[in-house]
């Protein structure tokens, strides 16, 4: 039995290259929906032509209510809706998948990239685990790791592909559009995309497989904010210290407790930034 957990962003989709393509409510949003489901149903059809067993699809972006379940394809199973535990990732923690992989990805705070951010549309400036800039992808590949799974296909802008060479190396890439600024690609057609995606799902079937786990290692995360008053915020999480004016700190013991306290950071982050100066 091979299955794989899709985890489906939507600023990478095919299509996507401005705010309000992919901000629930809008009438861009709603034309960029299909385009998002199809980037998502190519995936899957092409994890099942490579011989998977089952595929269940996690929603990653923002509510988490933006893929048309009525025109999914009928062989996966979608978890949709917020408040998970591992948020992005949700569904790996139990040990019984066997590849994961990353649709609709892009570059993080602080790189060249459509639509580049870490978890917050602004207000991040970078994140660095390790003293590494780190990205939705890599952060999540780190989650992924602890429990044997490999990232096995990112699919994403061209700078996005990039980046998951840097912690996913093996991985099947497609870029579904060129990088000119944060917001404006070189866009390829659904069509295209489609036929790239589910071609490259097919082969990265073969990455799927679980294997033992790294040791288990501290990990200090740091996060850059454009404001002063944010990293004060932030820093009323248990455990997270502010380091300077705009910086805060904390140490994981695992990157599941890492990424659990990271979306603690931004949720209170959020909730300091005010409506015209941030």
């Amino acid at each position: 039995m091979t299955k794989i957990l899709v985890s489906a962003d939507m600023e990478g989709a095919t299509g996507v290259t401005w705010p309000a393509d992919c901000l629930p409510g809008t009438p861009e949003w709603q034309r960029c929906r299909p385009m998002f489901t199809s980037d998502v149903n190519a995936a899957i059809a092409g994890f099942f032509d490579g011989g998977a067993d089952e595929v269940l699809v996690n929603e990653a972006h923002m509510t988490m209510r933006n893929l048309l379940l009525e025109q999914l394809d009928d062989r996966a199973q979608l978890l949709t809706g917020r408040h998970k535990d591992l948020s992005m990732v949700e569904g790996v923690q139990h040990g019984d998948v066997d590849g994961i992989a990353f649709v609709g990805y892009h570059t993080g705070a602080g790189d060249e990239g459509v639509l580049a951010h870490t978890y917050l549309g602004n207000s991040i400036t970078g994140v660095f685990v390790d003293g590494v800039r780190a990205s939705e992808g890599l952060l999540n590949s780190l989650v992924a790791a602890e429990y044997g799974t490999p990232v096995v296909l990112v699919t994403g802008d061209d700078r996005a592909c990039a980046d998951a060479a840097g912690y996913a190396p093996d991985a099947r890439t497609v870029a579904v559009k060129d990088y000119v600024s944060r917001y404006a690609a070189v866009c390829r057609t659904p069509t295209r995309t489609a036929a790239d995606i589910r071609a490259a799902a097919a082969k990265a079937v073969g990455l799927a497989t679980r294997h033992a786990p790294p040791p288990a290692r501290e990990r200090v995360i740091e996060v850059g904010f454009d404001a002063e008053h944010l990293a004060g915020a932030a820093a009323l999480v248990p455990g997270v210290e502010q380091i300077g004016p705009r910086r805060v700190a904390f140490t994981a013991t695992t990157m599941y407790e890492g990424i659990r306290c990271f979306k603690a950071v931004t949720t209170m982050v959020s909730a300091a930034v005010e409506e015209w100066y941030g």
